[in-house]
């Protein structure tokens, strides 16, 4: 199966008081036009996508989109990233590592694990992000955040809990966006809702959480495409074509649902019960009211 084209889309986030409003999937303001930089360290920070989960290779290992794209611009990849993180994880315990390898470009892929969570608080998660993209720039990274899909298009959920991580997911996008209205020198951002391909069911892994190589392979080349127009070198463009993975049968996908799939689903149900419940309190006062 082909991959589409990069292309770059406008989507607007609310501007601050001193600056314009800032496009998703561009920089902003633009790069000017001078000879390419070079990345020589590229900075890895997040949960299990980040950590390449979903894109297996022979020997058990993963690869991800982190190594796809330090692969493409030829740079040392420094990726402290592991499964299951928050936002405050990547501030407290990822953060120390890349800001000692001074690198010239960080990715920070983090936030779902928060909304799958009871406590979740889009206040001080944003607090945590803005301090992360403080000290990578700091130490002299350019910094690339993510504006997340809507996942309930991806991993079928019964409608109540669909509708909490749906407003979870809207709530972090918001979070996300704050931080980049308070960067006055522009900061670059991959929509995933706007990634080319992104939802197509080939894109993602036999669990539905995590892309597949295909979609691995994407975020490789939105994020090459947002680190070009930053004015950096992309000497081996992301390769649409997969290959170099382990191959994912209809066994491991039966498999999957079996032990982790359903279990997964009961625990997250348990744990956004509270939320659950909330909504549709609140939904019940609203159609009452009308």
């Amino acid at each position: 199966m082909s991959v589409q084209p990069m292309t770059v889309q406008p989507l607007t986030v609310p501007p601050s008081a001193n600056r314009p409003s800032v496009p998703y999937l561009s920089l902003a303001p633009a790069a000017p036009a001078t000879t390419p930089r070079a990345v020589r360290v590229l900075a890895a920070l997040g949960d299990s996508t980040a950590v390449g989960l979903g894109d297996p290779v022979q020997g058990g290992a993963w690869r991800g989109f982190a190594v796809l794209l330090a692969e493409a611009l030829g740079a040392e990849l420094v990726n402290p990233s592991f499964t299951g993180a928050r936002m405050a994880d990547v501030r407290r315990a990822q953060l120390p590592a890349a800001v000692a390898a001074a690198p010239d470009a960080a990715v920070v892929f983090v936030g779902m694990n928060d909304t799958l969570r009871s406590d979740f608080d889009p206040a001080r998660l944003q607090d945590d992000c803005a301090a992360t993209v403080a000290a990578l720039r700091e130490a002299g990274a350019h910094v690339v955040l993510v504006r997340y899909h809507d996942h309930t298009r991806v991993f079928p959920l019964p409608a109540p809990l669909r509708r909490a991580l749906r407003r979870r997911v809207e709530a972090l996008n918001a979070a996300t966006a704050a931080v980049v209205a308070g960067e006055p020198a522009g900061i670059a951002v991959l929509d995933l809702d706007l990634l080319p391909g992104g939802y197509e069911r080939a894109s993602w892994a036999v669990d539905r959480l995590h892309p597949s190589e295909r979609g691995h392979r994407l975020l490789a080349a939105g994020l090459a495409a947002l680190l070009a127009d930053a004015g950096f070198a992309v000497p081996q463009p992301v390769s649409p074509e997969c290959g170099g993975g382990r191959e994912v049968t209809a066994l491991h996908r039966a498999a999957w649902l079996v032990f982790k799939g359903v279990p997964w689903l009961v625990r997250r149900g348990r744990d956004l019960g509270p939320v659950i419940v909330t909504g549709l309190v609140g939904e019940q006062r609203v159609t009452g009211q009308g």
